[in-house]
């Protein structure tokens, strides 16, 4: 999973809900091979969006998937 790799200076429920966030990305833009090269770059907008003040995996989640270009 290449979100762990970026945040392993995290907290643990920083890193529960940005693994939450990341995993509910990946599944609404269907993705499900995590060796995908598109997973880190999904892993990185999950992290980007947190970090400008979105901490709800759900919302994050849902902003990430529409600034990479798909809505559900």
């Amino acid at each position: 999973m290449p979100i762990n790799r970026l945040i392993v200076n995290a907290c643990p429920a920083d890193a529960e809900r940005l693994n939450m966030a990341f995993v509910a990305t990946l599944k609404s833009l269907h993705l499900v091979d995590r060796n995908d090269p598109i997973c880190e770059i999904v892993a990185r907008k999950v992290i980007e969006i947190d970090a400008a003040g979105t901490h709800d995996p759900r919302e994050i989640a849902q902003e990430a998937t529409r600034q990479l270009g798909t809505s559900n």
